[in-house]
């Protein structure tokens, strides 16, 4: 058996521990940047939530004239016709009673 320096043995041992640690060094890299790239596709392939339209309030539905309006109406009416009110006057309270 020949009997070689231990210096020699490290120093051949210390460059492939750093050849390997460089070459595992870069295909780390390399696979992170291959992952990132799939997953980049990948969120884009997926479909994006679309915003929620706001919801819109419903218009208020007209109910015309109630019962008691149109008790009040005839009412006004009836003062008209006895002389009692002015048609302007009979206009200007009919237009407060339907709201117009």
């Amino acid at each position: 058996m020949i009997r070689r320096p231990i210096g020699r043995e490290m120093a051949r041992t210390a460059v492939v521990v750093g050849t390997a640690t460089a070459v595992s060094g870069r295909v780390a890299r390399r696979q992170e940047e291959r992952y990132a790239g799939e997953q980049e596709q990948y969120a884009a392939a997926q479909p994006q939530p679309q915003p929620q339209p706001e919801a819109v309030p419903a218009a208020p539905v007209e109910q015309g004239p109630t019962e008691d309006d149109i008790e009040r109406l005839t009412k006004l009416a009836a003062l008209k016709d006895q002389g009692v009110l002015s048609e302007e006057e009979f206009a200007a309270e009919k237009a407060k009673i339907l709201g117009s």
